[in-house]
This record gives C-alpha cells, structure tokens and sequence, in this order.
C-alpha cells in the first residue's frame, strides 16, 4: 500500500522536479533550447526544475521529450517504481524498450485476449511481470548464444577454415 506522505504534493512536485532537471541535465542540451522546444517560457521552465512550480502532466512530458527521454516510459516508471528508478533509467535502451512496452500492451491485452480480458486478476500481476522478465532473460540469453556462433563461423570463414 501506498503511504500518504509519498502522496504529498511538495513530495511528488519535489520528485518529479528532480526525475526533470536530470533529464534536462542528462540530455546534454540548454535549458533554453529545452524550453523553447517544450513550449514552455524559461523562468517557468526554471520553476519546475527547482520544484517551485509543478509541472502539468503535458509539461512534464514535453521536458522529457525535449530532453531526448522516453517520456511515457519515464512518467510511468516515476509513478510506479518511484523517481530513483525513472531517473536511474533516463536515456538507457530498457526505458526506450518500455516506451515502446507501454504503448502497445493494452492494445495486445484486447487483441489477444479478447473477451477474456474481463476475467484478469489483479494478484496475477506479480507472477505475470516475473514471467515476463524470466521470458526476456532467456530470449537475451539466446541473441547472446547465437552471436557467439555467427561470430565462430565468421572467424572460421575469414581464416579459410570451414565451419
């Protein structure tokens, strides 16, 4: 369960300031370029950073796609799993993998579904997302077997000895 205190606005203003400014820091652009390309004035682009000011939903997802971040990603991750996991995350390919994740699971949960999505658990979502990790390990294990064995063959074929 979720504590109240992690619900106070000065906490998530506060948290979400600093998930913004370490994207904006990260991305290796100026503030002002961010903000300009934002759409959002530089004195409140200031504001939000030092979390002064809280950021719309619209806002906190411009900064981060100015920053070059996955913005959903990074917005449900701060939700979720809390700002030192979206921050820890910013501009890596797991938070490019779940942009990409989040944006196309409901649309397979119908699709695949279907009707049976109505009989879906909430306490099955534990033992789903570890199943979905597990999957992804083991299909990661198998990219890794077989670039070792494209890699033997094309050794084997650029010293003359067939594989």
């Amino acid at each position: 369960m979720v504590e109240m205190e992690m619900l106070a606005e000065h906490k998530i203003r506060g948290d979400l300031a600093g998930l913004l400014l370490a994207a904006v820091t990260d991305s290796g652009r100026t503030r002002t370029d961010i903000g300009k390309e934002a759409g959002i004035h530089k004195d409140a682009l200031r504001r939000i950073l030092e979390g002064k000011r809280s950021a719309s939903i619209a806002e906190a997802l411009r900064i981060m796609r100015a920053s070059g971040a996955s913005p959903h990603a990074h917005l449900v991750l701060f939700l979720v799993a809390g700002s030192e996991r979206s921050s820890d995350w910013l501009h890596t390919d797991i938070a490019l993998f779940f942009e990409e994740f989040f944006c196309e699971l409901p649309n397979a949960l119908e699709r695949i579904l279907g009707n049976q999505i109505n009989n879906v658990k909430s306490r099955w979502a534990k033992g789903t997302a570890q199943r979905l990790a597990r999957l992804l390990s083991d299909h990661l294990e198998e990219l890794e077997r077989k670039d070792a064995l494209l890699g033997d063959i094309y050794a084997g074929l650029e010293s003359g000895v067939d594989a």
